[in-house]
């Protein structure tokens, strides 16, 4: 039977770390990117994906925007800046409901759709990010992991609009051990996940389930164990299963670029006018 320790114990995380700081090194210096910005809210992800930026590209290549909304609790803000100091990263607190106040204006807005309203403080932010990234020559590094990867977990052209993912081959419960390697609080590697985008939102709670059960049944997945053993082999309920798979299928389409209409009978030209 795979237990909770196996999915946390199946990374070397001195190697991981080594490997994840030599990939980022890599990728910035066979780019024209002077550095990197990455969007900090005080999480486990943000902190861990800032910590080893510094690590790989010196702390003078890498700012932190902290981008709270007025859902996000102040000790999110000042785990975030910490962090930031820890590390010796330049970092700028922007608060974003005066930017999320004119969408009001549109006469389809609705206060009280959270979800859309949500997923457009997410855009806001990355908008954000972006442009910083573009006055100073720098690449956005996301904070996605491959837990929230794989669920879909994430707003498509929001957190999941980035240049690159350093974390995304770590599983939540993997990230958590990653951050207490690299020497983070334990408030920070155990805190609960939660976007913020409005009151009392969690991940867990939201998914309706713990990042342990869902890390248990994805990591299954992955190793190759059958769907239908997944329950047996993990512990994890039929249905709690059954709903896991079916966030990966069902939102395979925000891990793909956007599909293209591929014109066939409409085109002209033959292979013999090509040559």
């Amino acid at each position: 039977m795979i237990t909770l320790a196996d999915v946390v114990g199946a990374v070397d995380y001195s190697r991981a770390r080594d490997e994840i700081v030599g990939f980022l090194s890599d990728y910035f210096s066979q780019s024209r990117a002077k550095g990197a910005v990455v969007g900090v809210s005080g999480g486990v992800d943000s902190c861990t994906t800032l910590a080893l930026a510094a690590t790989a590209l010196g702390p003078k290549r890498v700012t932190a925007l902290v981008l709270p909304s007025g859902f996000t609790p102040r000790q999110d803000v000042e785990d975030a800046v910490a962090v930031a100091k820890a590390f010796g990263v330049k970092h700028y607190v922007v608060s974003i409901d005066q930017f999320l106040a004119p969408y009001a204006a549109l006469p389809f807005y609705e206060e009280n759709d959270v979800v859309a309203r949500g997923n457009l403080m997410a855009r806001i932010r990355m908008s954000i990010l972006y442009y910083y990234a573009n006055r100073h020559n720098l690449l956005v590094v996301g904070t996605g992991d491959k837990s929230e990867l794989m669920l879909g977990y994430f707003t498509k052209y929001g957190d999941g609009g980035v240049d690159i993912l350093p974390i995304g081959d770590l599983y939540k419960t993997q990230v958590r051990e990653m951050a207490r390697f690299l020497g983070l609080p334990e408030g920070i590697a155990l805190k609960p996940s939660s976007p913020r985008l409005w009151a009392g939102q969690t991940a867990e709670g939201e998914l309706g389930m713990k990042y342990g059960e869902i890390d248990l049944v994805l990591y299954a997945f992955e190793i190759g164990i059958p769907k239908e053993d997944i329950p047996r082999e993990t512990g994890v309920g039929r249905s709690k299963v059954s709903a896991i798979l079916r966030k990966v299928q069902e939102n395979a389409h925000k891990r793909a670029p956007p599909p293209i209409a591929k014109l066939k009978a409409a085109r002209l030209y033959t292979a013999r006018r090509a040559l």
